[in-house]
């Protein structure tokens, strides 16, 4: 039986999605020293020398059927420049998580991110048919909230003390998350906004050459 979900290829202008595998580990060890994003403590990013440990329990839920992790690509250089996810896959209801995902300090804030997200999303309702997407993170962390927030998704709750945080900064707290989701019935003005977002930023990108 083939199944509901599986790894791919999702190949765009700014950003290609590939099948994550341990021949990217050098390309993610340098991309994570860029704003040495493992010493954010509202988040979790692999450290360079846990970097190997953490492509490999991402491997490990795959085979497992509960994640289908991507390395991150950027076209200009064809080298990693971090990781996404479709986790915590429901099949049975046709949800998935977009998460675990984090980008290189000199891409964030860019085209990148935005169509990295319109592929998953794209893929997820138009290919996997499903009913909801959800995004979930820490509630201190503003710029990914905001970043969620401008995709078009909207906030379901808050799950107050949900997980202990394991963060060497952030001993003995416990994190609120924040769940937000993006419906199937959504979708399409979604997708417009998304698309309206990238052709602005292509405009500009033109007219700056």
């Amino acid at each position: 039986m083939t199944p509901w979900i599986a790894p791919c290829s999702l190949p765009g202008q700014h950003v290609t999605l590939a099948p994550l595998s341990t021949a990217h580990h050098d390309d993610l060890v340098e991309a994570v020293r860029d704003g040495e994003l493992w010493q954010l403590w509202y988040t979790a990013i692999p450290s360079p020398e846990g970097m190997a440990s953490e492509i490999q329990r991402r491997l490990d839920l795959q085979s497992k059927g509960s994640m289908i992790p991507f390395a991150v690509i950027e076209p200009t250089t064809g080298r990693a420049v971090g990781m996404t996810t479709y986790m915590n896959i429901d099949a049975v209801n046709r949800r998935v998580e977009i998460g675990s995902t984090w980008y290189r300090h000199s891409v964030q804030r860019s085209p990148l991110n935005t169509e990295a997200k319109r592929l998953l999303l794209t893929h997820a309702f138009e290919q996997l048919d499903c009913i909801a997407v959800e995004f979930r993170t820490h509630f201190y962390n503003q710029q990914s909230r905001r970043a969620i927030e401008r995709l078009g998704a909207k906030l379901d709750g808050v799950l107050r003390s949900h997980q202990i945080n394991p963060h060497p900064q952030a001993k003995n707290t416990l994190r609120d998350t924040c769940v937000y989701s993006i419906v199937a019935s959504e979708w399409p003005t979604v997708k417009a906004h998304l698309n309206f977002q990238l052709n602005r930023s292509n405009a500009k990108e033109t007219r700056s050459c």
